[in-house]
């Protein structure tokens, strides 16, 4: 069996670091802007977090997973990103979905954590902030959650019902809200009705 050229040698673990005197984090990218692209991918990431190429579901979630792993947001367009090159792809709305969260503590010192569709798990945070978005055509707040480097999940209309669960009001700005508590912050899930 031949070893990968690009190791020089090195188990995958050792040639993440090779040369440098410290590890490289996954998900640190190359610089975008000088990789060669490849065009269009004929992929898309359907509203459910379905994956698709060449118009059939891609039904091995560790190739979704893995998939996932390379993915980019680069002035509003969606790539995957490999070490040499990177290919554009569509996203019908968010390119994950949030498909359960967990709360621990209770009030301000609750911490409400996310898992995607991808098994990402995702806490509640200044880094990670809930925004709500109204959608005029159906007339319904659609909520989502940042994941990493630009790239959300749309929450799932049961998660939102069980964050509402655990939400209670404040006055922002005037207006009584209805948000959640996580790492010490509140977050609004929307205006109360009068």
């Amino acid at each position: 069996m031949q070893g990968n050229p690009t190791s020089r040698g090195l188990s995958n673990s050792e040639s993440g670091r090779a040369g440098t005197g410290k590890e490289v984090r996954r998900d640190n990218a190359p610089n975008f802007a000088q990789l060669p692209s490849c065009g269009d991918f004929d992929m898309r990431i359907a509203r459910d977090g379905t994956w698709f190429y060449r118009g059939s579901p891609i039904g091995r979630k560790p190739l979704v997973k893995l998939f996932s792993t390379v993915l980019r947001r680069e002035d509003g367009e969606y790539w995957l990103v490999t070490p040499v090159e990177r290919g554009r792809i569509l996203v019908d709305d968010a390119p994950f979905v949030a498909v359960e969260v967990t709360a621990a503590g209770e009030g301000a010192a609750q911490t409400l954590t996310f898992r995607t569709n991808v098994d990402d798990e995702v806490v509640l945070d200044d880094s990670h902030p809930l925004r709500v978005d109204h959608d005029s055509a159906s007339g319904a707040d659609v909520p989502y959650v940042t994941v990493r480097g630009g790239l959300e999940a749309r929450i799932l209309r049961p998660v939102y019902y069980h964050l509402v669960e655990l939400g209670s009001f404040a006055e922002i700005d005037g207006a009584e809200q209805l948000g959640i508590w996580s790492a010490g912050r509140f977050f609004p899930l929307g205006r109360v009705s009068e």
